[in-house]
């Protein structure tokens, strides 16, 4: 009786006798008295008082037989009908319940069918955008702890193969070799940082302060941070500031660690005596964040991965030159979070690359002050 399916049926059955019956009891409790008889001049002969019991026997005898034979029949076709139509209802949930066991046991591929009813199908689909985003969460996990563990490995055993060697007498006590030391210690602490602030990105847990900017003083500021690093290699970094204001709500300081970010890169990977392009522009309902380099490229393999962490793109080249391996994995969360989008391009190795950072414009007619 606590099954759904069993409570329907009953229902059903029940509205089905009672719509067989009230004609019945609906005429015999409200049908008027019936006309007198027309009085005939001819005396109607009387029956016999058996005759007239036997007659009233017969009509009450077919009456309850007419009785239980809509019973039986309404119960029986409310029964298939409540049986039909209830197990149609409930196996959607059925389904639900069997996907919610799956995903209590981590069984987080499971998906149930999106069928029956508008609603079902719309529970439905809302669980299995649930059993998705839990998947692609455990994933993220997975792959960040096989990361994490990868990367760790090297800094701690040169962390721990020079301090032993200085133990034993193999690596002499001196200021290089402390030096060399304290910039692997950095180099843990960066790596650190970075994985926690890419973990929260992640999960969409970055804390964003965000407030109306004007875009291209952020841009600015990116540029004035960098520009030491670009004189260093002797590389031209092109900027033309726009004329007008351009104004978004952002987090600044977050939007100028991802330019800055990119052009760091952009430098580090263009040889000595290059340029580096800076550009910002409006195209449609996007403003655009441009910075291009002639530097060394990416080959169309490494393209769709440029973005992963830890990625790169040759494995000849150092860590110090590389950093933490993170940087562009943060940027697109950053740039993500704020509902935007950053793409990579290149014609190929040796032939410079360009990075574009898409962030929607809300309202056009506000953009420009």
């Amino acid at each position: 009786m606590n099954r759904l399916w069993v409570r329907i049926s009953l229902v059903i059955a029940g509205v089905a006798i009672f719509i067989a019956l009230f004609p019945v009891v609906a005429r015999g409790l409200w049908q008027p008295d019936p006309p007198p008889m027309p009085v005939s001049t001819e005396e109607l002969p009387e029956l016999p008082p058996e005759h007239l019991a036997r007659i009233e026997q017969r009509v009450g005898a077919g009456i309850w037989r007419g009785v239980w034979i809509i019973l039986t029949v309404g119960s029986t076709i409310g029964l298939g009908a409540g049986i039909w139509l209830s197990r149609g209802l409930s196996k959607p949930l059925t389904e639900l319940e069997k996907g919610a066991q799956a995903v209590a046991a981590h069984q987080l591929t499971y998906r149930v069918p999106e069928v029956g009813s508008s609603e079902m199908r719309a529970v439905a689909h809302s669980f299995n955008q649930m059993a998705s985003e839990l998947e692609r969460q455990a994933s993220l996990r997975r792959n960040m702890l096989a990361d994490v563990t990868h990367e760790l490995r090297h800094p701690v055993h040169v962390l721990g193969g020079n301090l032993q060697g200085i133990l034993d007498g193999v690596f002499p006590l001196e200021m290089t070799e402390i030096a060399f030391l304290a910039e692997q210690t950095q180099h843990l602490s960066r790596l650190v940082n970075d994985l926690h602030e890419l973990a929260l990105a992640e999960a969409q847990e970055l804390p964003l302060h965000v407030q109306e900017m004007d875009v291209t003083d952020v841009v600015q500021n990116a540029v004035d941070a960098v520009q030491p690093l670009a004189a260093e290699k002797e590389i031209v970094l092109h900027w033309q500031r726009p004329f007008t204001s351009m104004h978004l709500i952002l987090d600044a300081a977050r939007i100028r660690q991802v330019v800055q970010n990119l052009l760091s890169n952009a430098i580090n990977y263009t040889a000595v005596s290059g340029d580096v392009f800076v550009a910002v522009a409006l195209e449609e309902a996007e403003l655009l964040i441009t910075v291009q380099d002639t530097g060394m490229g990416i080959t169309a393999d490494d393209l769709p991965h440029i973005f992963d962490r830890f990625y790169r793109s040759d494995a000849s080249r150092s860590r110090e030159l590389s950093g933490t391996g993170l940087g562009l994995a943060i940027a697109k969360a950053i740039v993500e979070a704020h509902n935007g989008r950053i793409t990579a391009s290149s014609p190929g190795r040796n032939l410079g690359s360009t990075f574009v950072i898409h962030l929607p414009v809300p309202d056009q007619a506000d953009l420009y002050t």
